[in-house]
């Protein structure tokens, strides 16, 4: 019954299921119910993808992007510490190289995003994993990194990871509960958390718990979320067991876990707005370009695409899966300035099964 629940929710096809173990899955299991699929049905054709090109290739474990004013992109490698520009006709070279990065279990080096006046202050920000904790720094090329936030949760998996500015300016983080189911449910805690904060590290004006970085929790793992033209926020979770989901982000909302995976239908908590089984899905980064919401998937091994209103902040149309088993695990999709959209496949995160081109980037076009 679960399994048909899921088809009704995304209205695709869906594959066989495919071996291996699921990025941020534990062996036990909560029980979930669907949720259902809100939204209006005013969607106009359906997403596709209409080309798809290898960018470039041979990275270790690509993580993050974070594209630059003259169209090149910065990207993290996970495991080996570094950080790569890569070019738009594919060029890479390492730029930098984290030290203190610590690619234990699923952490290392991973977040990363560009200050929205790089042009003016050549300011990066990264996420990464040290033998302590989680961080997030400010870091310049050539430069030492400058802790801004320290003491996010680590373990050897759920550590999050994901970075990005807002539309309003201010700099996102999601954390995962490092294996530690409490931190999600507890606001003194770090873990299982979308933190907002300025570029010195401190919770943001109109954060919804004071003087806390928090701005919403009950999270088992969120490795992506973007902004649609509404400027509504939307974000990938990790479920365990049972349902993976896309969840429409507000402030000081609790969107359930270690309560529930799934739906709750409780008042107390937020209900996923698409959710899916973990064979379909274990979604990490995701991106939005015109109002197409792009999630990459590291079990599922495809993008989901899901038209969304960005004046309701609601999906427009049911989910489309693209590449389907083309390019093996997917870890983050980015919208391009050029109106691509570069996705970082994570074949060689010792989940995949890597070919000798792993990893790569493929630019993707939409249609």
């Amino acid at each position: 019954m679960r399994r048909a629940l899921a088809l009704a929710i995304a209205t695709v096809t869906v594959g066989a299921g495919l071996a291996g173990c699921s990025e941020d899955r534990s062996p036990d299991s909560v029980a979930a119910s669907a949720p259902t699929m809100p939204g209006s049905p005013e969607s106009t054709r359906p997403p596709s993808v209409v080309g798809t090109s290898v960018l470039t290739e041979k990275l270790e474990v690509p993580w993050g992007v974070a594209f630059l004013p003259d169209g090149s992109a910065l990207v993290t490698e996970r495991d080996s510490g570094r950080v790569l520009a890569v070019t738009a006709d594919g060029a890479q070279r390492e730029v930098g190289k984290i030290a203190e990065a610590d690619s234990n279990g699923e952490g290392g080096l991973m977040g990363i995003a560009a200050s929205p006046q790089y042009a003016q202050d050549q300011t990066l920000f990264l996420y990464y994993t040290t033998k302590q904790d989680n961080r997030i720094v400010r870091w310049k090329i050539g430069g030492q990194p400058q802790p801004i936030v320290t003491g996010i949760p680590i373990s050897g998996i759920h550590n999050g990871g994901r970075l990005a500015f807002g539309p309003d300016g201010f700099l996102y983080a999601g954390t995962g509960d490092a294996s530690h189911r409490g931190n999600s449910q507890d606001l003194k805690s770090l873990g299982g958390k979308i933190l907002r904060m300025t570029t010195d590290g401190k919770p943001a004006p109109g954060n919804p718990f004071g003087d806390s970085l928090v701005w919403s929790y009950g999270h088992r793992n969120v490795q992506g979320f973007a902004w649609d033209s509404g400027g509504h926020m939307w974000a990938t979770e990790f479920g365990q067991n049972d349902w993976d989901e896309i969840n429409r982000i507000e402030p000081g909302k609790n969107y359930g876990w270690p309560e529930v995976e799934g739906a709750a239908h409780d008042a107390r908590f937020v209900d996923p707005v698409v959710a899916w089984e973990p064979d379909e899905a274990s979604c990490s980064g995701a991106t939005i370009s015109q109002d197409r919401l792009i999630a990459a998937c590291l079990r599922g091994r495809r993008l989901w695409v899901l038209p969304v209103n960005g004046s309701t902040g609601t999906l427009a149309g049911p989910p489309v899966a693209a590449l389907l088993d083309q390019y093996g695990r997917l870890r983050h999709a980015a919208a391009a300035p050029d109106g691509s959209i570069w996705v970082l496949t994570s074949n060689r995160d010792g989940r995949g099964q890597p070919e000798s081109s792993d990893d790569r980037i493929l630019r993707v076009s939409l249609g």
